[in-house]
Parts: C-alpha cells; sequence; structure tokens
C-alpha cells in the first residue's frame, strides 16, 4: 500500500534496514521503525494541533506498545497517551507511562477498575451505567472525583463489527440523570469512532455519519447544563484533518499511524507526514515458480500488495498474493523465484499489537548516524 510512498520518501530508512539485517541485527518478521522521522512527524502534528487548539492523546498500539517510542513521542509534546484497551494500559502503566484516556475502544474489565482510577487517568470512557458505577465506588473508596466520557451512537452510524457500544443519542437524557447521582464521578465528554474516514475517490479524510452523531451528542449535553471539556473525534487524525476536526468544534483527537505516515491519504506520498516505518522480512524457501517469506506480521486489512528484494545488489518489485482467512501466516508467497536468504521489504497499513512481529527502533537514520536503540516483541517487551 505504501511501498511508492517509503520509496518517495524515506529511502534512508530502506537502506539502514537492509544495513542491519547484514550485520545480522534484524531477523525476518521486523517491523523497523525510523525513530527520528517519527518524532518529525509528532512534533509536526503537536504544532499543528495547537495552532488549532487541539488536544492530542498519542496512541501506541499502531506500533506495538513500544515504551522507548511512547516517551521519546510524549516528549514532543502530546496531551497524554491513550489506551486503545486494558491490557495497552497494564502495559503501559508497567514502564511507568502515565495514560490519560482510557476505556475506549475497550472498556476496563471489573477487577482493573480500582487499579485504573488509582492512575488518576484525566478521563475514562465507559458504556453502560453499570461501568460507570463502578467506576464511581472505585473513585469513591479512593477519595477522588474521576472525569467521565460517554461513548455515543444512534441508527445509521459506522459500527465495526466487534465495537458495537455506547448510548444512544435517544437515552442521553435519562443517562445523564443517573450519571449525576452517582457521588464521585463528573461527566466531563463524549466520543465516538470511527469520525474521519478517507474516501479513496475524492482522495481526501472526511467526516463520518458519527461525526454528526458526535455533535449531535455534543448540543444534548450542552441543554442538559453539562459543561463539556472534551469532544473527542479519533480515528485518521493527521495534520490534514486537524483543521476540519477544529471547524467542527473537536477539542481532543489521537493519532496513531499519523506517527509513522501510514495514513491511507498517504499512499501517493503526498502528507506531511512522511513514511518511518516499513516490514522486513527475508525468502524462506521456493514452491515450483514462487518464492516464499517469513510471515507473522500480516495485516488483513493493510492492503499488502507489493514487495522489494534485495539480491544481486539490487532490488526486483513483487506481488505478493493474498492471505485466505483459512491460513495462519507462517508464510507469504512472492511471485517469481528468488534466492533464499534474500532480505524482502514492504510497506502497508498494521497494527503491530495483534501481529507476532519484532519492533526494530533505529535513531539517527535521517542525520546520517543510524543507531540501533533496541528490539521488542510486539506488545512492547524488549528481547534484546
Amino acid at each position: 500500500m505504501f511501498l511508492k510512498t517509503l520509496l518517495k520518501q524515506n529511502t534512508k530508512l530502506i537502506d539502514a534496514a537492509i544495513s542491519y539485517w547484514q550485520q545480522g541485527e534484524i531477523y525476518p518478521d521486523s517491523y523497523v521503525i525510523d525513530v527520528e522521522q517519527t518524532e518529525a512527524n509528532a512534533r509536526l502534528l503537536v504544532a499543528t494541533a495547537n495552532r488549532y487548539q487541539i488536544k492530542l492523546y498519542l496512541m501506541s498500539k499502531q506500533f506495538g506498545r513500544n515504551p522507548e517510542l511512547c516517551r521519546r513521542l510524549l516528549a514532543c509534546g502530546f496531551q497524554g497517551m491513550v489506551a486503545v484497551d486494558f491490557k495497552e494500559a497494564r502495559q503501559l502503566y508497567r514502564h511507568a507511562i502515565p495514560v490519560a484516556h482510557v476505556g475506549h475502544l475497550v472498556q476496563p474489565p471489573s477487577a482493573m477498575v480500582a487499579s485504573i482510577v488509582r492512575q488518576r487517568p484525566e478521563v475514562i470512557t465507559v458504556f453502560s451505567l453499570e461501568k460507570a458505577r463502578e467506576v464511581s465506588q472505585a473513585a469513591h473508596h479512593q477519595h477522588h472525583i474521576q472525569p467521565l466520557m460517554l461513548k455515543v451512537f444512534q441508527p445509521g452510524d459506522l459500527l465495526y463489527a466487534g465495537q458495537e457500544a455506547g448510548f444512544a443519542l435517544e437515552n442521553l437524557p435519562a443517562t445523564i440523570a443517573a450519571i449525576n447521582e452517582m457521588p464521585a464521578v463528573r461527566l466531563v465528554g463524549i466520543t465516538h469512532f470511527p469520525c474521519m474516514l478517507y474516501d479513496p475517490l475524492s482522495r481526501q479524510t472526511l467526516p463520518t455519519a458519527n461525526m454528526h452523531t458526535l455533535l449531535a451528542a455534543r448540543d444534548i449535553l450542552l441543554t442538559q447544563g453539562i459543561s463539556l471539556e472534551q469532544i473527542n473525534a479519533p480515528s485518521a487524525t493527521s495534520c490534514t484533518t486537524l483543521p476540519q476536526l477544529a471547524q467542527l468544534g473537536v477539542t481532543h483527537s489521537e493519532p496513531g499511524h499519523a506517527l509513522t505516515g501510514t495514513i491511507p491519504a498517504n499512499q501517493h506520498g503526498n502528507q506531511p507526514e512522511q513514511i518511518s516505518m516499513l516490514y522486513l522480512s527475508e525468502i524462506s524457501h521456493h514452491v515450483a515458480d514462487s518464492s516464499y517469506f517469513f510471515g507473522g506480521g500480516y495485516y488483513r486489512r493493510g492492503h499488502l500488495q507489493n514487495a522489494l528484494v534485495w539480491h544481486g545488489n539490487r532490488f526486483s518489485q513483487s506481488v505478493v498474493s493474498p492471505m485466505e482467512d483459512s491460513s495462519i501466516d507462517y508464510c507469504l508467497r512472492l511471485a517469481g523465484k528468488f534466492p533464499i536468504g534474500s532480505p524482502t521489504i514492504m510497506s502497508f497499513r498494521t497494527q503491530i499489537f495483534v501481529t507476532r512481529s519484532d519492533v526494530v527502533l533505529i535513531d539517527g537514520i535521517q542525520s546520517g548516524k543510524p543507531r540501533l536503540l533496541g528490539c521488542y516483541d510486539s506488545l512492547g517487551n524488549q528481547l534484546r
């Protein structure tokens, strides 16, 4: 999906990845991240958000909840971290990385509510009154008032399978009244997902029906006397969408893919954020006229189509066969026969935290002094 953009924007990353692979420092099935360029993307996002008075929570699941990268990116000026699920929150807490927003897209389980409240997040998103009561009870025992955000929806919204949740707009007045009776929580905001999506026909990232629902919820809460501190509109947050978000009255958003330049809008290589991540593997074996490379990092929504194979001091481009839903990506098939052991470079949309891949951080690529910072698993645990 992003191979042409990678070649256009960041050939230095390719060179560094091949060099460290040749030294035996990078294994197949590795996502290699250019830390310097990722930091540059982060600073650009923060500067743009500041210009439009939007606060940004940093999302880490796309790059494997990597604690070292989280620390470096937080230093670029983000409002804080967002944990997309409770296991991400647990991993970030383990590395003493504060989480500002937790509960969306996955609720904290009952057994973790008290420990999460103890961490004092800026906001917890709830999908139900039952979860709001759990938060209130935990906060009450800790002599704390916990800010809450509501996830909202209405019929006709775009809800991904497994992410159906929240408070229906028609029930918001009753919901607000119930939460106002809880002793240790304070309702401060609303959220939804996805609020922006890329349209390939117009080549623009545009508001979804969910955005209109979010704004309708805002109006309901304001009429109910709620002083809103957050109108949080995640999905496809980037330098080009931030002006739109500001115009709509959004106060917070949560960039993820923009940090590595892997937003759909950048598949043509014309976005301010530059590609700073690639996937490296290696030819494992042949069957008939096809080559197979080591898998583990395949993401079914990633639009992986092409690969570059380094052999004989040159690159050859080939087509990657799509994976069937019934298969595990132990290896992936590549058109043509290439020498066994040849490194293979790809760039596509991913969610590293759902893969089995290694994550390799390299600093100093853009300044001409590459330095390997570390190797991690797909959940942010250091390997070597």
